[in-house]
């Protein structure tokens, strides 16, 4: 497809883009958009230094690649080279979203779609409502002169929903989210989405501030991937870990950071919003143990970090748009599912928090979470809602706390948002897991 110069290392990296976006204040509407995008991010290297460029004229490619390579210092070594002697090769076209693409569906039935949600909301307390409809297809390919050669599709589509609440004296605003992989999907999360606003308004009208201190803490699916995301999965993203002995230390293969029940992995073959067949050096996506059995086992990489660190690809190197380099990130990350049911979980708590779902979360050693909807945990039940304005832990102490993982387990997708690190935001990932118990956190 592209003619690639001698004594270097090319890859070409292009991508096809379609979104929608709908808007609506209340019941009127305030926007609609489609947008289609097209354009390549270009890599060569001659085994000292890389060059990049990238361009939304996807005919000038050639050209750009020749540019680049005029720059370069030719190298007749360079597949020798521990880098690009790294870099898979694979041939493959994986297209799932022919049939259920977002693309073939008017934009007036996605409109009414979420219309027909929220003509639904008349709950007197909620004084104003906002919400979207978003969607996206991706086609990307993926070409090197080591001769991978890879085309395949990604899409995501989803409704938020924000409100803004008051019942007497107590006012918040809360925002619900649901994502899927096709408008089919989406149209079945109706009943799901008066079900979350009507727990969200019954939540403002009558949670009552926490009492602070230090509680066992039970996370709910939710809670539990965004705990893991944030937490634990940007410690295992290698390039922190490249250069620095500190942390490579701190992060040494086969530590005891958990109990023996917990197993943390990061997986790129699940559809969902971290669905990634192949990395964008052309890696082809895989399941990572992240942690086994309370043991450091694996960790995140891009083909350099991988290298670097003398460990095996991981298929996590990735980029939030054409016009970026790909960088170690997540995919879809979570704690797998134990074997106790939840309500054994509950039965043996006296005293305790339940996170049921999270306004956002941050961290690396220390992490934060700020609940949107808690509970009190009496007697082994749930009961009266809590306001809570933030969790917080020591990553590794914390792990080390997590004392019983649910059989029930759940991975889950949304829109609004993503992962952001360094200057490229916001990057869909995946998270869930099970009802995971932690037997003490700050409670604030």
């Amino acid at each position: 497809m592209y003619s690639f110069p001698r004594d270097l290392y090319v890859d070409v990296r292009v991508e096809e883009s379609f979104d929608t976006q709908i808007r609506f204040k209340q019941l009127d509407l305030q926007s609609q958009k489609v947008r289609k995008e097209k354009g390549a991010f270009i890599r060569v290297f001659d085994g000292q230094r890389w060059y990049y460029s990238s361009t939304t004229n996807t005919d000038d490619v050639q050209a750009q690649i020749d540019t680049l390579a005029a720059m370069a210092n030719p190298n007749p070594e360079i597949l020798s080279h521990p880098l690009v002697a790294a870099f898979e090769v694979n041939q493959e076209t994986v297209l799932q979203y022919e049939k259920s693409s977002v693309t073939d569906v008017p934009i007036q039935e996605k409109q009414d779609l979420l219309h027909e949600i929220i003509r639904q909301i008349k709950d007197e307390t909620i004084v104003n409502h906002s919400s979207y409809y978003v969607d996206n297809k991706t086609i990307k390919s993926f070409y090197s002169s080591k001769g991978a050669a890879i085309t395949y599709d990604q899409q995501t589509c989803g409704i938020r929903v924000t409100l803004d609440v008051v019942a007497g004296e107590n006012k918040d605003q809360v925002s619900i989210s649901k994502g899927a992989t096709s408008v089919s999907e989406l149209r079945g999360y109706a009943d799901y989405l008066q079900q979350e606003i009507a727990k969200s308004v019954a939540f403002v009208r009558y949670a009552q501030p926490v009492v602070p201190g230090e509680y066992a803490v039970l996370l709910s699916p939710e809670a539990t991937g965004v705990f893991t995301h944030e937490s634990f999965g940007h410690k295992s993203e290698s390039d922190f870990m490249v250069g620095d002995e500190t942390m490579r230390a701190e992060w040494a293969l086969g530590k005891q950071v958990g109990r023996d029940l917990l197993n943390i992995i990061d997986d790129g073959t699940i559809t969902g919003n971290g669905y990634v067949p192949f990395d964008d050096e052309g890696t082809r996506g895989r399941k990572t143990e992240i942690i086994s059995g309370g043991l450091l086992t694996g960790r995140l990489h891009s083909t350099a970090t991988s290298v670097a660190l003398e460990e095996g690809l991981t298929g996590n190197a990735r980029a939030v748009d054409f016009q970026f380099e790909p960088i170690v990130r997540m995919t879809t990350t979570y704690i797998d599912k134990g074997t106790r049911p939840l309500q054994d979980i509950l039965a043996e708590m006296d005293q305790g928090i339940y996170l049921e779902t999270l306004k956002h979360g941050s961290g690396m050693s220390t992490f934060t979470l700020a609940p949107a909807r808690a509970y009190k945990i009496e007697g082994g039940k749930i009961t009266d809602p809590v306001k809570i304005s933030v969790v917080t832990g020591d990553v590794f102490s914390t792990l080390l706390e997590v004392d019983a993982v649910s059989e029930e387990f759940e991975l889950t997708s949304f829109v609004g948002g993503g992962c952001g690190k360094m200057e490229q935001f916001p990057l869909p990932v995946g998270f869930g897991g099970p009802y995971t118990r932690v037997r003490k956190l700050q409670v604030q």
